[in-house]
């Protein structure tokens, strides 16, 4: 039987930290043939999983029993497999799963752009364009299509998830109308409209995305009445008036394209208007190894970037922004709360 291993001396945590792409492997693995899915609240033997997920029993029972050093998963005495709290985020019903995340995060370009992180440290530029000779997300849509539906699927999942935790921080009540900036299909800004009733709300981002907007949001939806949905670049305009203002998770651009979106919002928004910008963090956070991990991701497929805190309110400054309040979303999301000044 394996347990989840403890305090390892700092020898063998090294020896262990250089195999971590074992584990991303692994995970992989077993997202991809729906071990998760096909292990029911009843301990399965390897035997038995393996003929629900149409594989060999010993390579699966070597795979899980790698799984369960880290929690995912837990074998018993009797050699059966059961279900722990991360494994069961393996799953496609769970109401929190990651699966769509870990088969993002381990896709096979990120195969072929980690070995290329000195590179990418060397010269602070991404690595993607001389690897497959196209920017990223154009890389994705041509020549990866079946990676670009990993990567909408995970995005999906992630803004469902945040969404609600989004809602329940803000207090919107002052306010009769919000507006998402880039907020992908919506799921912020319809949260909030659930939450409150008789506010106006507004989505905004690229054609392509809104075209995909949340089904609440577009026509014959049940807050469409109550929703302006407007294509459009919020670097190069705003023509979105509201009170409040969400910016989640787009400023991690260059500085030029962060200073004009902000810009752009303040002037839409006009003198004392709710500007709240929701960012990964890559300090003062409980998520430290999940941010920095995505943040080195950015380096190497965009060229972009997480903030810190003293970043994100040096560039909320310098955009002339007051910031109110600093408080955090979740384990790895916070909220800038600031004024556009009288």
């Amino acid at each position: 039987m394996t347990t989840a291993q403890t305090a390892p001396p700092p020898s063998m945590r090294l020896r262990e930290l250089v195999f971590g792409a074992a584990c991303a492997a692994a995970l992989r693995a077993a997202a991809r043939l729906g071990v998760a899915d096909a292990l029911g609240d009843t301990p399965l033997a390897a035997e038995d999983l393996a003929a629900a997920v149409k594989t060999e029993p010993k390579p699966l029972r070597r795979l899980l029993r790698a799984l369960t050093c880290y929690g995912v998963f837990e074998e018993r005495p009797d050699g059966a497999f059961a279900h722990t709290d991360m494994s069961r985020l393996l799953r496609e019903d769970d109401p929190n799963s990651l699966r769509n995340i870990s088969l993002w995060c381990t896709e096979p370009w990120t195969w072929d752009a980690w070995p290329k992180l000195d590179e990418a440290v060397r010269t602070g530029r991404n690595v993607v364009e001389d690897l497959y000779g196209k920017e990223f997300f154009v890389y994705l849509n041509e020549d990866a299509p079946e990676s670009a539906d990993v990567f909408n699927r995970a995005m999906t999942t992630s803004s469902k998830q945040s969404a609600r935790d989004v809602a329940e921080l803000l207090d919107l009540s002052g306010a009769a109308s919000v507006a998402d900036i880039g907020g992908g299909q919506g799921h912020v800004v319809a949260s909030l409209l659930e939450k409150y009733p008789r506010m106006h709300g507004t989505l905004m981002d690229l054609p392509r995305v809104v075209d995909n907007a949340d089904a609440r949001l577009r026509e014959g939806g049940s807050l469409a009445d109550r929703v302006d949905i407007v294509p459009g670049d919020c670097r190069e305009a705003v023509p979105v008036r509201a009170d409040v203002y969400i910016i989640k998770n787009i400023l991690e651009w260059d500085d030029d394209s962060t200073a004009r979106c902000l810009r752009n919002v303040m002037e839409a928004g006009g003198p004392k208007a709710r500007v709240v910008v929701i960012e990964n963090l890559v300090d003062d956070t409980p998520s430290m190894r999940f941010s920095t991990a995505m943040d080195l991701l950015l380096l190497l497929n965009v060229g972009g970037a997480k903030h810190t805190t003293k970043s994100m309110e040096s560039r909320l400054e310098a955009a002339g922004l007051v910031i109110d309040d600093i408080s955090p979303v979740n384990p790895y999301l916070h909220a800038f709360d600031c004024t556009v000044p009288a």
